[in-house]
């Protein structure tokens, strides 16, 4: 059954659409317990190159020939394409050079390596976008490319361009070597490095039999198995096949996301008043934020705070409220960090923490003093980091939208003093005036996800303004009419990415406050855009 019959059926057999259509998301939760991601260029390139073995890897090449853009660039724009152009470049190059020479090839090549000589590498470091590990995978990719193109055939060298690509100016191979080194000189790798095994030149000789995923990450697991052999890895190889499976040959990061996924979504969907009974198995994985420095994202990766405390307010939302003493391990000077030694700062996460302790201090008016004080500090922290325009941007997503739904709703609940109340204010004012013509919101477009979240952001501030109303009912025709259209990546990872049963609760959620401020739309379109995904067979 199509995904559009499935949800004409929904909406045709209920009078809550809405929460039909969340209880089948929900139910996919369990139904795929890694995740539910698209499929990623980076990591996709990286199995071609690494991995010609696996199944697929015919279907990996197609995937990425068909994904280039018409500049000879491949991903999202401006310094966002600089990973996955690296990425896929080398792929199609070792595809090359393992005797799968062709003229599609050829021209891919040729086209992707124009792109990053031309505009991609030559722009300052300052200028690229803060994905993690940025200052690893560049260096490592542009030496790979050289060696490939320095040991081609003549034959094929000569019909592509062959200068050695640059870095770009101020970025250096430091990083890249001392860790390497280290790496080689037997220390133990961090658990976050542990996700760009790829590029690390790394021993396989701390994981076993049982190791399910390297990092959570398809390119990670594929380096570490065809450096052991498949053999030394059978759960990792059967993972591997499964993602490969699910996605026909190319396949998503970060993989897998199984707390990450459940929390924002039971959480972002019991915010906004929907109906949902999670089995109870999705609430027991998230029960691991109590305890110890909290959860983390999926297995492979560290524990952190953005996903202790996300889980811990969809605990608290769903009726099992528990003590959030897990979050003082990420307590800085600063405020809170996503993990102990993040460069960088995260105002999501602060954001969350705050949701987390907030939900405590409510529950519990007599809590230690300690949490009463973290949320004051909280709310000074986020409101010390808005924009002059009223947003703001945050570290862990590309799109303003989402910092400022999650600021906006974490001030608007838990935060206190009157700065809170004028920064929420601030924020709808920059919302309402950078809707789009047709409705919509994005950064770079308009998107049903970045829409979204405008809309939970407006109707979260208390008002009868009419501008806001026309601004909601303008945004809900959007949303509905944009059913059919792609999600863009806009998640960081090793490059954007797009957490999809993430996104589409998002969407439900603004449909769920849309439709409860406005009674009178019409039941039978409050669907709003989101496209069900049919999860059972």
């Amino acid at each position: 059954m199509s995904d559009r019959a499935v949800r004409v059926l929904v909406d045709a057999a209920s009078t809550d659409p809405i929460a039909d259509a969340a209880r089948e998301l929900v139910a996919g939760l369990c139904l795929r317990p890694w995740g539910q991601v698209a499929a990623s260029l980076y990591e996709t390139g990286r199995l071609v190159a690494v991995a010609p073995w696996l199944t697929g890897h015919h279907q990996r090449i197609a995937f990425l020939l068909r994904s280039q853009r018409p500049d000879g660039a491949w991903g999202p724009p401006e310094g966002y394409a600089l990973v996955p152009t690296l990425s896929a470049t080398d792929a199609l190059l070792a595809a090359l050079a393992d005797g799968r020479g062709g003229t599609d090839l050829l021209t891919s090549v040729s086209r992707g390596l124009g792109a990053l000589a031309g505009t991609l590498l030559a722009g300052d470091a300052r200028t690229l976008p803060d994905t993690p590990a940025l200052d690893l995978i560049v260096p490592a990719l542009v030496d790979t490319i050289n060696d490939r193109l320095a040991g081609l055939e003549r034959a094929i060298a000569d019909r592509l361009p062959r200068p050695p690509l640059p870095l770009p100016p101020g970025l250096n191979r430091d990083r890249l070597r001392a860790v390497r080194s280290a790496v080689a000189a037997g220390a133990a790798l961090p658990p976050k490095l542990a996700h760009f095994y790829e590029i690390l030149d790394a021993v396989p000789a701390d994981a076993g039999p049982t190791l399910t995923a390297v990092g959570a990450s398809p390119a990670a697991t594929a380096a570490w198995l065809s450096a052991a052999g498949p053999s030394a890895g059978p759960a990792a190889h059967a993972f591997l096949r499964a993602l490969i499976r699910d996605g026909g040959g190319p396949v998503p990061c970060p993989a897998p996301i199984t707390v990450f996924e459940r929390a924002w979504v039971l959480s972002g969907l019991r915010r906004a008043g929907v109906t949902i009974n999670p089995p109870t198995s999705v609430l027991e994985s998230l029960t691991a934020a109590t305890a110890g420095q909290g959860i983390a994202t999926g297995d492979g990766l560290p524990t952190d705070a953005d996903t202790t405390a996300v889980s811990l307010d969809a605990l608290a939302r769903l009726g099992r409220p528990a003590d959030p003493a897990s979050l003082w391990a990420y307590e800085t000077a600063d405020g809170f960090c996503t993990w102990p030694g993040e460069d960088g700062f995260s105002v999501t996460t602060n954001a969350h923490v705050l949701d987390a302790f907030g939900q405590h201090v409510a529950r519990h008016p007599d809590a230690d003093p300690r949490y009463r004080r973290a949320v004051e500090r909280l709310s000074l922290v986020l409101t010390g980091r808005q924009r002059a325009d009223g947003a703001w941007q945050d570290r862990w997503h590309a799109s303003p939208y989402y910092a400022t739904v999650c600021c906006v709703q974490a001030l608007a609940e838990f935060g206190r003093g009157a700065a809170a109340a004028e920064a929420v204010d601030r924020a709808a004012g920059w919302v309402l005036n950078s809707q789009r013509a047709d409705g919509s919101w994005g950064r770079w477009s308009g998107t049903a996800e970045e829409t979204a979240y405008a809309l939970q952001v407006l109707l979260t501030v208390p008002t009868t303004v009419p501008r806001v109303d026309d601004a909601v009912a303008r945004g809900h025709a959007y949303l509905h009419e944009s059913v059919d259209r792609e999600h863009p990546p806009l998640w960081y990872g090793k490059e954007l990415y797009c957490p999809t049963v993430i996104v589409r609760a998002a969407v439900l959620a603004a449909c769920r406050l849309t439709t409860d401020r406005a009674s009178g739309v019409d039941r039978s379109v409050v669907d709003c855009g989101y496209q069900l995904t049919k999860t059972t067979t």
